[in-house]
């Protein structure tokens, strides 16, 4: 771990930004499938809050069109602490250029005075987790929300003037039918929300739920009912208007989540926090995953951070890995001759089977994507490589 007097500077003004992300960890309880940095210690807040803004200080960049909020739960922190970050990423990026403004937020923080407050502030985008409508798999999962209390909120954030809004959606729990998937997505639809994302519950070495698993007291959803899932959420979502532009992901017309859009593109952008990545396309770093050492470290100029260079196998291996996620696909232009060739080369396989077509410019899986989903070997087309990719929340 790097310890850097001053902080890391930002990348050169002339590097184009696709944003900011700044990771609020603090939750009020641990949920038993997540796998990202979170804490329980609340009386941190603030003293995170103000080394979040000594580290936007110490790393400046320009411009910014995007700012994510990602957790851990933002809608933990208190109305006046989201007012001083968003007075600080003001007075150190501007607000201006920013297009997208997203917090992530637990269905069951979303009170009248918590709308208003997002509405005094800059957030045009609010994503909620709201995992499934059984209460029964929401207790299992150990969330705090109730199924009803995901469309309460929703009427909250819109009579706050919320017009863009995302939900979280999880299958393959331990039991689920395939009925009961159906009804989920059938009332996620009735939401009338802009954006869907939609996971397959994960078995995370290090989570409760990876110890439940070992332990044998749950087992994992069967791999052909979870693709059937799969299945109903793409014809589902599709028929009723959504574009369906990432694996996991689906939009409405025009409300593609911008910030995650750049992730897959291989756009730089600045990770604030606890445990936040950055990449400037040519290092990827991040921060310390750990609140106290986090904070210290900021306060006493010596932010704690570690960091990789990445090499032309490495960015070669993260254009394909995440562009083929996306409806786009790999832009080979992006390549050299070289890659290029050894791209083709190493496709050939999944191209003689259908499960990549091969246009003139661009080389991108089929218009749903569904036949990635289980089908094709993650590093299809790659170089393998030692080095270990870390990404982004």
């Amino acid at each position: 771990m790097h310890h850097r007097k001053g902080g890391r500077s930002g990348p050169a003004p002339q590097t184009a930004m696709a944003g900011l992300y700044i990771h609020i960890p603090f939750c009020k309880s641990r949920c038993i499938y997540c796998g990202f940095y979170s804490t329980t210690l609340s009386a941190w807040r603030q003293r995170y809050v103000d080394a979040l803004c000594r580290e936007m200080e110490q790393r400046r960049a320009e411009p910014l069109t995007t700012v994510y909020l990602g957790g851990g739960t933002p809608s933990q922190l208190t109305a006046d602490q989201l007012k001083q970050l968003f007075l600080y990423i003001n007075k150190v990026y501007g607000l201006d250029g920013v297009h997208e403004v997203t917090i992530e937020c637990n269905p069951d923080d979303v009170t009248a005075p918590f709308a208003e407050t997002l509405a005094e502030l800059p957030v045009n985008r609010v994503s909620m987790g709201a995992q499934t409508f059984s209460d029964e798999r929401l207790h299992f999962l150990h969330r705090r929300h109730t199924a009803c209390e995901v469309d309460m909120a929703v009427q909250l954030l819109r009579q706050a003037g919320i017009a863009n809004i995302s939900i979280d959606l999880m299958y393959g729990f331990p039991g689920e039918t395939l009925a009961d998937w159906q009804s989920d997505v059938r009332q996620a639809l009735d939401l009338d929300v802009e954006h869907l994302s939609a996971y397959a519950l994960s078995y995370e070495e290090g989570t409760s739920l990876y110890g439940m698993l070992q332990q044998g007291i749950v087992s994992e959803a069967d791999e052909e009912l979870s693709l059937q899932m799969y299945d109903v959420l793409i014809d589902t979502l599709t028929a009723a208007g959504y574009e369906h532009y990432e694996i996991s992901n689906f939009a409405r017309p025009g409300f593609r989540s911008q910030h995650n859009s750049s992730y897959w593109r291989a756009t730089p952008y600045i990770g604030l926090g606890a445990a936040a990545h950055s990449y400037d396309g040519r290092t990827r770093s991040w921060n310390v995953d750990d609140v106290e050492r986090y904070v210290t470290g900021i306060e006493c100029g010596t932010p704690c951070y570690d960091y990789e260079v990445l090499d032309d196998d490495t960015r070669y291996n993260d254009l394909v890995l995440t562009s083929l996620r996306t409806c786009e696909g790999l832009p080979l232009g992006l390549l050299t001759p070289q890659q290029r060739d050894y791209c083709l080369e190493q496709a050939q396989m999944l191209l003689d089977g259908g499960l990549l077509c091969h246009t003139a410019d661009d080389a991108h899986p089929p218009r749903t994507l569904r036949e990635q989903h289980g089908d094709v070997p993650a590093d299809a087309g790659g170089v393998r490589s030692e080095k270990k990719v870390k990404g982004n929340k």
